[in-house]
């Protein structure tokens, strides 16, 4: 009884209905009105591409009707240049007709002359006359045959002692001069670049004794240069030095008897390095 009490009292599923159509209005308004803004705001849309659409056209049209006319004036100033060009060269080819005309003219001119350039013949030699009668002039002999003649009598076919002569002094002073001439030239001199290994007999020998030994020999043609002491082995360092000698004057036997006799300081000399300058 109470649950038929309660559903009596209670009046909502009996007015369903009515709630379905509030809803349905309800969505219907909201629906109309999103689709008025909607249309409202498409509206708007296609008036602003209309509206750019016209623009656009004036714009073609406005430079389109400029671009023509800026091709027109180009065109008329090409016209008028090809023009003054057209007349320029008419001018050049009628000068060029008149100077060929001209030239025409001075041939035929020099074609119907008679030839004045021809030869005038040779004027004959005056021949006497004697009692009203010419008198055949006899010619000599030509100056070139003559001339011949005399070089044909100067030739000596046989020569002369004298000419043998001075053929032979010629000779001895050229010879003479040319001895002389290469006597005043300066001989090349051939030099040599020795290194020299010098050995002392220990560790407690005085090497720079016996660079001082070394380099006291001297020579004609002989010039020592730089040296440095090298190690040999336990403490024993040899003296490596550099020279430079004249192949003529100086050479490594020279070199390896006097610096031996400093037997004191000296064990033996080897050729390090012995090069041609």
């Amino acid at each position: 009884m109470s649950t038929a009490n309660f559903l009596a009292q209670d009046k909502i599923w009996f007015d369903k209905p009515r709630y379905d159509e509030a809803e349905r209005r309800f969505y219907e308004r909201m629906n109309g009105s999103s689709q008025t803004t909607q249309d409202v705001g498409a509206n708007s849309i296609l008036q602003d591409i209309a509206r750019a659409r016209e623009n656009i056209q004036k714009s073609l049209a406005g430079s389109t009707s400029s671009s023509s006319a800026a091709d027109q004036g180009e065109l008329i100033c090409r016209i008028k240049s090809l023009e003054l060009e057209n007349q320029s060269l008419h001018k050049v080819v009628d000068d060029l007709r008149a100077a060929l005309s001209k030239l025409e003219c001075r041939v035929t001119v020099l074609e119907k002359s008679p030839a004045a350039a021809s030869p005038a013949p040779a004027a004959a030699p005056s021949v006497p006359y004697t009692n009203g009668t010419t008198v055949q002039q006899k010619t000599s002999a030509p100056v070139k045959e003559q001339e011949e003649e005399e070089d044909d009598d100067e030739i000596d076919l046989f020569g002369s002692d004298d000419d043998d002569e001075e053929a032979e002094k010629l000779k001895e002073q050229r010879l003479k001069e040319y001895a002389e001439k290469k006597a005043k030239k300066p001989a090349l001199i051939a030099k040599s670049s020795i290194l020299l290994d010098v050995k002392p007999w220990d560790d407690e020998t005085d090497m720079a004794k016996l660079e001082e030994c070394v380099r006291s020999v001297q020579a004609d043609g002989l010039l020592w240069g730089t040296s440095k002491l090298v190690p040999v082995g336990y403490g024993i360092k040899k003296l490596q030095i550099a020279c430079v000698v004249e192949d003529d004057k100086v050479g490594t036997d020279i070199l390896e008897e006097e610096i031996t006799k400093f037997e004191d300081y000296v064990q033996s000399v080897d050729v390090a390095a012995f090069n041609k300058i």
